[in-house]
């Protein structure tokens, strides 16, 4: 028995399919910015108020990423520091267009261990928005944070890393 509607309701799967896996990826980035899931940090500035605390010390490790088919290279001036929980520092990246046009790029920041993103605070990052570049052109790019006096006591290291993205073709969107 033949059934009429069949290439209807195959058709109407495919959509229904497309919806779904489409809105997976905004669910994800909602879902991240509010448990701190994947090592994602808030990308808007927070007043940083610098405390006197204990000496105890972390060490940021600085990790940097292009995306393969971005026209760039990018990397931290230092591969780590040491830092004291509640005293305000500054870190710099360095960033080159290597083509011979216009770009413009967007750093994604992530935080491991995933529970020391909620205790790195930022007022000043790159990530905080597109960074136009004209052809070969390089930029320093600072990163002003401060790292929670709450911080757990087993961590200890902290990595943050930077992947960055060619988005000329978004960015006008």
């Amino acid at each position: 028995m033949e059934d009429r509607w069949l290439p209807l309701k195959l058709t109407a799967m495919a959509v229904a399919g497309f919806g779904f896996a489409f809105s997976l990826v905004p669910l994800y980035d909602a879902f991240c910015d509010l448990t701190g899931f994947g090592g994602r940090t808030y990308e808007t500035p927070v007043a940083l108020i610098e405390s006197a605390g204990d000496e105890r010390t972390i060490t940021i490790e600085f990790m940097t990423t292009v995306n393969q088919y971005a026209p760039y290279s990018f990397e931290s001036e230092v591969r780590s520091m040491e830092v004291v929980p509640g005293k305000v520092y500054d870190a710099n990246f360095v960033a080159s267009n290597l083509s011979q046009s216009d770009r413009v790029a967007q750093a994604i920041p992530s935080v491991y261990p995933n529970k020391a993103a909620s205790y790195l605070k930022k007022t000043e990052c790159f990530c905080f928005n597109n960074q136009p570049f004209q052809a070969g052109e390089r930029k320093d790019m600072p990163v002003r944070f401060m790292i929670d006096r709450d911080i757990p006591d087993y961590i200890d290291t902290i990595t943050l890393a930077y992947t960055f993205f060619n988005i000329e073709n978004t960015a006008a969107r």
